[in-house]
């Protein structure tokens, strides 16, 4: 296993990776780095597969541009389409995790000549919606329904990243733990928080590293985030609007590629898109798997390492390798 650079068209990205054979690319979210995906990496590595996990764009070893419309989703499938061609290949499996899903989602929706399969973890594959850009369909959503703020609405705010630069440490470690299926019922977050209040001041101070974050694995994100900072990453949520302005033939168009999805069973993002895991046979044209990992919460392939490598290969197996 190893860290490397490789420049794309307009992007020097930072890489791990392992193996030799066909390529399964693995696409991280937040507030996370393609080292969220080492176990995935020596599985897939072990079983006959060249595994390559990007720092994303705005995050760890990748560049960073400084303009928030940078980090547009077609800029993001971008930069996945152009990773796949610097590595010398043609095509891929496409894994994602949160909002790396979305993008691994949209990948195999827009270019399925080159992403020959997708697996989603976490979050599920939402089609754009009719009825106007999504974030202030969410507020009207959330206030009827007496929830307060969503985070997501919350990162809109343009000093929304600050909180999280104040104290990379603190802020990681009460993100880590408010979505992690170990953490009691009471104390997981569920995304909203009342008006005036923000994510991280709804967590509890007394919050701990999940069972399955070692110090020195922490020690990295820390190191990481506190020299990259977060806007970066939080300006993939601010362009939420932007991306459904500029995907309208995009419009009720279903994935064909072969498609899987797993999702932590305590995974507190259920709380918000449940709706579209429910309805994922609608848009998947050709779901082979869908499953609910038991006890998991939303760090699934750090937090049940083995569960998600059999259901990886598994899925592998029935795509060709």
């Amino acid at each position: 296993m190893q860290t490397r650079h490789i420049q794309t068209d307009g992007l020097n990205q930072q890489i791990l990776e392992a193996g030799t054979g066909p390529l399964v690319l693995l696409i991280h979210g937040f507030p996370e780095l393609g080292i969220s995906w080492r176990a995935q990496v020596g599985a897939l590595a072990a079983a006959g597969f060249h595994a390559v996990a990007p720092d994303m764009r705005g995050y760890g070893g990748t560049d960073k541009p400084a303009d928030t419309t940078a980090y547009g989703m077609l800029d993001l499938v971008g930069d996945v389409v152009d990773l796949v061609r610097a590595l010398g290949e043609t095509a891929c499996v496409v894994v994602g995790h949160d909002f790396g899903a979305a993008v691994a989602w949209q990948c195999a929706l827009t270019r399925p000549d080159v992403f020959r399969a997708v697996f989603g973890l976490s979050v599920p594959f939402q089609p754009r919606r009719l009825k106007g850009p999504p974030t202030a369909a969410m507020t009207a959503i959330t206030r009827r329904a007496g929830l307060g703020v969503l985070y997501i609405n919350q990162f809109q705010e343009p000093d929304a990243h600050a909180a999280f630069d104040a104290d990379p440490a603190t802020a990681l470690r009460k993100a880590f733990y408010a979505y992690d299926g170990a953490t009691p019922d009471g104390r997981q977050s569920t995304g909203f928080f009342p008006e005036g209040q923000t994510l991280l001041s709804t967590i509890p101070d007394d919050a701990t590293l999940p069972p399955w974050m070692s110090d020195a694995h922490f020690a990295e994100y820390v190191a990481a985030f506190s020299a990259g900072g977060f806007k970066g990453p939080v300006d993939w949520y601010r362009n939420l609007d932007a991306n459904w302005a500029a995907t309208a033939f995009l419009q009720d168009a279903r994935i064909r590629v072969p498609a899987a999805f797993a999702v932590g069973e305590r995974d507190p993002v259920r709380h918000y898109a449940g709706p579209a895991e429910a309805g994922l046979k609608d848009w998947l044209a050709d779901l082979r798997m869908q499953q609910v990992v038991p006890g998991a919460g939303h760090w699934i392939q750090q937090e049940r390492p083995d569960e998600v490598n059999r259901l990886l290969l598994d899925f592998l197996g029935q795509v060709g390798g």
